[in-house]
C-alpha cells in the first residue's frame, strides 16, 4: 500500500491482489480521510484494487469533497467544480496505478460527489455504490448513464437524508439511463453489517 501526494489529491492506493475484479474508488464521509474507508473496501471487494482519496476542502478542520452552505444544503458551483477535479485525479491515478475504471464507493458525503461525478464525467465511473446519499445538484446534468449499475442504500431513520430526496437521487439516475438498486434499511445515517453484506454481494454481481 502507497500513499502519495504526487497528484492532485493526498491519496492511498492499495494494488489488486486478485485479477478481474474492477478497482473501487473509495469515498470518505465528512471528517474522514484517505485511511478511512479502507477496511470497508477491502471487506466489500477482497482482492480488488483500492484509490483512496481525501477530500481537499476543510470544514472547522475536517476534511470534505465540497463546501456546504448549511446541514443539507451544498455550494453547487464548488460540487461542479470538485467533482470534475476529483474526476481529473482518477484519471491522472488510472494512468500512474494502471488501473481499469474504477467503482465508487463513497459514504455521506463521498456518496454525494460521487453522485455528481457520475451526473457531470460519467466516463470516469464504470458504476457506483451510495451509502446515504442526496441529490448533490438541483440543477440535473445531462448525463448518459445508459447500462451504469449504481446501489444506493439509504437509511429509514436517517436523520441527515430525507427519504424523498435519496429517492429523487435514485429516479434522477434511472432516468440518465443508470440500472440502480435503491434500498432503504432500517438503519440511521450510520453504517451496519446490513450495508457491508449488501454491498458485498452487489459488488460480487456487478
Amino acid at each position: 500500500m502507497t500513499i502519495t501526494t504526487e497528484l492532485s489529491h493526498l491519496h492511498r492506493s492499495v494494488p489488486a491482489t486478485v485479477a478481474g475484479r474492477p478497482p473501487i474508488l473509495l469515498l470518505h464521509g465528512t471528517g474522514g480521510d484517505e485511511n478511512d474507508l479502507l477496511p470497508l473496501g477491502r471487506t466489500v471487494a477482497p482482492g480488488a484494487a483500492l484509490l483512496s482519496p481525501r477530500g481537499r476542502v476543510l470544514e472547522g478542520g475536517m476534511p470534505r469533497f465540497f463546501r456546504r452552505l448549511a446541514e443539507g444544503v451544498f455550494d453547487e458551483e464548488d460540487v461542479r467544480r470538485r467533482a470534475h477535479e476529483l474526476a481529473d485525479f482518477v484519471q491522472d491515478a488510472r494512468d500512474a496505478y494502471r488501473l481499469d475504471t474504477p467503482i465508487a464507493l463513497g459514504f455521506s458525503n463521498g456518496a454525494n460527489i460521487a453522485a455528481a461525478v457520475l451526473q457531470l464525467r460519467p466516463e470516469v465511473l464504470a458504476g457506483a455504490v451510495l451509502l446515504r446519499a442526496m441529490v448533490p445538484l438541483k440543477d440535473v446534468p445531462d448525463a448518459n448513464l445508459d447500462g451504469k449499475p449504481v446501489l444506493i442504500l439509504s437509511g429509514a431513520t436517517d436523520p441527515i437524508v430525507p427519504a424523498e430526496n435519496a429517492a429523487r437521487l435514485a429516479a434522477i439516475l434511472k432516468g440518465a439511463g443508470a440500472i440502480v438498486d435503491h434500498r432503504t434499511l432500517p438503519a440511521g445515517h450510520g453504517l451496519t453489517q446490513a450495508d457491508v453484506m449488501i454491498t458485498k454481494t452487489w459488488l460480487d454481481q456487478s
